[in-house]
């Protein structure tokens, strides 16, 4: 028999403090930045975006998300036999933020393990956890995906700053005899990693190198158009689907210039919308609010798509 694995519940948290574009440009014009909120529109598509409180740590914004994922499945987390949380902002150098997560959830005996891979962690601890599932290692996993992005921004580099949010998002996914992921799609290309980073780290008890968010938009936006549109085609490809059996088309992207480039190239219309009646983009909350958390497209940094019914 083959073995599947379904989404069986989700979950969100975004942190209480939203900074409006208005909001984030007074805060910028203190330390003599100039920026707008038709500005940030124009090139974005983002409207707002949310910071986590200074005692707030990534397996906090976690533990939100992921409690409301085990109530959307009817689980609890003592159900859970894998624990995988994406995020290039981890709470400590070790132990992992899922072992943490797991303990704020009040079990213990699961695996559990973080994975870095920045702006594709959620679909590549997707596609691990749904490996796991039907490889019959485990039966059930929660992934979660949780970054705090604001701490590692540079306020004084407006092209970055306004990009960036904070939250963590949440998905169950369990064995199931029926299909739910189709297919999966990952992919890497080190060479590209000046474009994108925060290049710094702890060593002897400082922090050497630079610790805030460096990048190259330019680069960044080409190389995102190209990646986006050939993982999107290889996960149909690998599912056996075409562009007219997608309802909808939900990039995790910064950019609302390269999600709606995306969208024209694999002709689904670029605007809100979906259902049979004809396939659309979206992205998953609102490009408009969330901002860009990383930690669950493309870039300089893995890219990857997932394809569910």
């Amino acid at each position: 028999m083959t073995i599947y694995s379904r989404i069986a519940g989700t979950g969100s948290y975004l942190p209480q403090r939203r900074l409006s574009n208005a909001d984030l440009v007074a805060e910028l014009a203190t330390q003599g930045v100039e920026s707008s909120d038709e500005w940030i529109v124009e090139r974005t598509g983002i409207q707002a975006r949310h910071f986590a409180a200074p005692d707030q740590m990534a397996s906090d914004l976690a533990l939100q998300a992921a409690r409301q994922a085990l109530a959307a499945a009817g689980l609890t987390a003592n159900d859970l036999d894998l624990i995988i949380v994406a995020t290039s902002t981890p709470d400590m150098v070790f132990p992992s933020t899922a072992c943490i997560l797991q303990s704020k959830l009040g079990t213990s005996g699961s695996a559990a393990f973080d994975i870095q891979a920045v702006c594709s962690g959620f679909i590549y601890a997707t596609t691990v956890a749904n490996a796991m599932i039907q490889s019959g290692a485990v039966r059930r996993a929660l992934v979660v995906g949780s970054e705090i992005f604001s701490r590692l921004l540079d306020f004084k580099d407006r092209t970055t700053c306004v990009l960036f949010g904070d939250g963590a998002g949440a998905v169950v996914l369990e064995a199931s005899e029926e299909p739910g992921i189709l297919a999966t799609d990952f992919h890497a290309d080190g060479k590209h990693v000046g474009i994108l980073c925060v290049p710094g780290h702890v060593s002897g008890g400082q922090i050497t190198g630079d610790p805030l968010l460096k990048m190259d938009g330019q680069a960044v936006f080409k190389l995102a158009v190209g990646v986006l549109e050939d993982t999107a085609r290889a996960v149909l490809a690998k599912a056996g689907k075409t562009e007219a059996d997608l309802d909808w088309l939900i990039p995790h992207q910064a950019n609302i210039r390269i999600m709606q480039s995306t969208a024209k190239k694999i002709k689904t219309p670029a605007g809100p919308g979906g259902g049979h009646g004809g396939p659309a983009w979206q992205h998953l909350g609102g490009i408009d609010s969330p901002g860009f958390g990383s930690g669950g497209s493309s870039g300089p940094n893995p890219a990857g798509s997932a394809l569910a019914p």
